[in-house]
């Protein structure tokens, strides 16, 4: 399945062409390997995304063509959340 119809359908992003997007500017990984939006993700995949100043790392569960609301978190398991902080001085 492709890595942005993956995104999407499990509701890690809620929308395709955002996914598309965060893809092709490089800020997902595929099992640490730099990830664009036709990439291929299999069940087992360590999925990196990184959004602003969060970090979600994602294992792939399941490939689903379609999912509910409910069972989309069924596809996935949470491995790491990080946020980074903002130390700028004022």
């Amino acid at each position: 399945m492709r890595l942005d119809k993956y995104l999407k359908i499990s509701r890690i992003i809620k929308r395709r062409p955002i996914a598309k997007k965060i893809a092709d500017q490089g800020r997902i990984m595929i099992n640490d390997k730099v990830a664009k939006s036709s990439s291929s993700v299999v069940t087992g995949d360590k999925v990196t995304i990184k959004f602003g100043n969060k970090t979600l790392v994602v294992k792939v569960k399941q490939l689903l063509d379609s999912t509910k609301k409910e069972d989309a978190e069924q596809m996935y398991e949470i491995l790491e959340e990080k946020y980074e902080q903002d130390f700028r001085e004022i």
